[in-house]
Protein backbone atom coordinates (compact mmCIF):
# COMPACT_ATOMS: atom_id res chain seq x y z
CA UNK A 1 0.00 0.00 0.00
CA UNK A 2 1.04 3.53 -0.72
CA UNK A 3 1.12 6.20 1.93
CA UNK A 4 -1.52 8.89 1.37
CA UNK A 5 1.12 11.51 0.54
CA UNK A 6 2.67 9.18 -2.05
CA UNK A 7 -0.49 8.91 -4.12
CA UNK A 8 -0.28 10.96 -7.30
CA UNK A 9 -3.87 10.74 -8.52
CA UNK A 10 -7.37 10.59 -7.13
CA UNK A 11 -7.68 7.07 -8.55
CA UNK A 12 -4.65 5.92 -6.58
CA UNK A 13 -6.15 7.35 -3.40
CA UNK A 14 -9.49 5.69 -4.10
CA UNK A 15 -7.76 2.36 -4.75
CA UNK A 16 -6.00 2.57 -1.38
CA UNK A 17 -9.26 3.52 0.36
CA UNK A 18 -10.98 0.51 -1.23
CA UNK A 19 -8.16 -1.74 -0.04
CA UNK A 20 -8.49 -0.43 3.51
CA UNK A 21 -12.29 -0.78 3.45
CA UNK A 22 -11.98 -4.39 2.30
CA UNK A 23 -9.60 -5.08 5.18
CA UNK A 24 -12.00 -3.41 7.65
CA UNK A 25 -14.88 -5.58 6.43
CA UNK A 26 -12.73 -8.72 6.55
CA UNK A 27 -11.82 -7.87 10.14
CA UNK A 28 -15.48 -7.31 10.99
CA UNK A 29 -16.19 -10.75 9.55
CA UNK A 30 -13.45 -12.19 11.74
CA UNK A 31 -14.91 -10.35 14.75
CA UNK A 32 -18.29 -11.89 13.93
CA UNK A 33 -16.78 -15.38 14.12
CA UNK A 34 -15.83 -14.65 17.73
CA UNK A 35 -19.30 -13.25 18.40
CA UNK A 36 -20.86 -16.49 17.17
CA UNK A 37 -18.60 -18.51 19.45
CA UNK A 38 -19.05 -16.38 22.55
CA UNK A 39 -22.65 -17.58 22.91
CA UNK A 40 -21.21 -20.86 24.21
CA UNK A 41 -20.34 -18.95 27.38
CA UNK A 42 -23.63 -17.08 27.77
CA UNK A 43 -26.72 -18.38 29.53
CA UNK A 44 -29.40 -15.79 28.92
CA UNK A 45 -30.33 -12.44 27.42
CA UNK A 46 -28.67 -10.52 30.25
CA UNK A 47 -25.39 -12.25 29.41
CA UNK A 48 -25.87 -11.29 25.75
CA UNK A 49 -26.54 -7.66 26.61
CA UNK A 50 -23.46 -7.56 28.90
CA UNK A 51 -24.16 -3.95 29.82
CA UNK A 52 -20.92 -3.35 31.72
CA UNK A 53 -18.84 -4.76 28.84
CA UNK A 54 -20.87 -2.72 26.34
CA UNK A 55 -20.06 0.52 28.17
CA UNK A 56 -16.38 -0.45 28.47
CA UNK A 57 -16.15 -1.16 24.74
CA UNK A 58 -17.72 2.21 23.90
CA UNK A 59 -15.41 4.10 26.25
CA UNK A 60 -12.26 2.37 24.98
CA UNK A 61 -13.22 2.86 21.31
CA UNK A 62 -13.91 6.55 21.98
CA UNK A 63 -10.40 6.85 23.43
CA UNK A 64 -8.90 5.04 20.46
CA UNK A 65 -10.80 7.34 18.10
CA UNK A 66 -9.45 10.41 19.85
CA UNK A 67 -5.90 9.01 19.67
CA UNK A 68 -6.34 8.59 15.89
CA UNK A 69 -7.73 12.10 15.40
CA UNK A 70 -11.26 10.84 14.75
CA UNK A 71 -14.48 12.22 16.17
CA UNK A 72 -15.28 9.96 19.16
CA UNK A 73 -19.01 10.68 18.84
CA UNK A 74 -19.04 9.29 15.31
CA UNK A 75 -17.04 6.22 16.30
CA UNK A 76 -19.39 5.66 19.24
CA UNK A 77 -22.37 5.67 16.89
CA UNK A 78 -20.64 3.24 14.54
CA UNK A 79 -19.89 0.86 17.42
CA UNK A 80 -23.38 1.19 18.85
CA UNK A 81 -24.81 0.08 15.51
CA UNK A 82 -22.21 -2.66 15.11
CA UNK A 83 -22.69 -4.01 18.61
CA UNK A 84 -26.49 -3.94 18.29
CA UNK A 85 -26.16 -6.03 15.15
CA UNK A 86 -23.94 -8.52 16.97
CA UNK A 87 -26.29 -8.59 19.99
CA UNK A 88 -29.19 -9.33 17.66
CA UNK A 89 -27.17 -12.13 16.04
CA UNK A 90 -26.33 -13.63 19.43
CA UNK A 91 -30.02 -13.56 20.39
CA UNK A 92 -30.90 -15.22 17.09
CA UNK A 93 -28.30 -17.94 17.63
CA UNK A 94 -29.52 -18.50 21.19
CA UNK A 95 -33.17 -18.25 20.10
CA UNK A 96 -33.99 -15.58 22.67
CA UNK A 97 -35.68 -12.19 22.51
Amino acid sequence: MKKPKDCLTIDEIRKEIDTIDKQVIELLGERFQYIKEIVRFKKDEEDVLARRRYEQVIEIRRNWATEEGLNPDVIEKVYQMLMQYFIDEQKRIMKIG
